[in-house]
């Protein structure tokens, strides 16, 4: 596996940041050992670093699901513009390059490949996934999972059998709020197993109540 100081050379040479923010140290070393692991952090704490730094650093592509396409676009042309080999595949892209991206994942052009949870109702997607060298699968705003979260995406339900079906990659779900019977229930619809639990603080000093 690779090891943390990897991480942190790649953190000043590909983001120009010289230390980790509070949490993600631990989070990204979780990662780098290979365990599944589930991650609050508030929005705005850095999530999106835990699963792009060790995506940077190792082999294989890593698969990032979310709901959000501004956001899948944001952080796509973001690590472009550091080239970093990243691609979205969802609903704004043409089916031609659709079918282009997919053979490119396939063949490992990307180290980060942004996806829609619908996009497991493709079975071609799928298999493609399946043959391809998915090395971790970040599910992010992953409280979606969970009929008791407060943004319930039924096709977030397709993901525990889906992952399977690709070879059972590590994962690592992220969100910024879950109450315990939430993270219960993403673990146990992800199937996490033993996996890490970190729970970072609240506090934003940039808000007042």
């Amino acid at each position: 596996m690779t090891d943390l100081s990897n991480a942190l050379s790649a953190l000043e040479r590909v983001f120009g940041f010289s230390e980790f923010r509070e949490g993600q140290d631990d989070v990204i070393r979780a990662v780098l050992e290979g365990e599944n692991a589930l991650v609050v952090m508030p929005t705005g704490g850095g999530k999106s670093l835990c699963y792009q730094l060790p995506a940077i650093v190792r082999e294989g592509t890593t698969l990032v699901v979310s709901p959000l396409i501004a956001l899948m676009k944001d952080q796509t042309d973001a690590l472009a513009a550091r080239g970093v080999a990243a691609t979205i595949i969802n609903s704004t892209v043409t089916p031609g390059d659709v079918s282009k991206r997919i053979r490119a994942m396939r063949g490992g052009a990307y180290k980060l490949v942004y996806v829609a949870p619908e996009r497991f109702r493709s079975e071609r997607f799928v298999e493609a996934a399946a043959e391809a060298d998915i090395s971790l699968v970040a599910v992010d705003e992953a409280h979606c999972i969970s009929e008791w979260g407060h943004d319930f995406r039924p096709d977030y339900r397709l993901l525990g059998a889906s992952l399977q079906r690709i070879g059972s990659p590590q994962i690592l779900a992220l969100t910024a709020t879950a109450t315990a019977e939430v993270r219960a229930d993403i673990a146990r619809q992800l199937v996490l197993g033993e996996a890490r639990h970190f729970i970072a603080g609240f506090d934003r000093p940039n808000l007042a109540l």
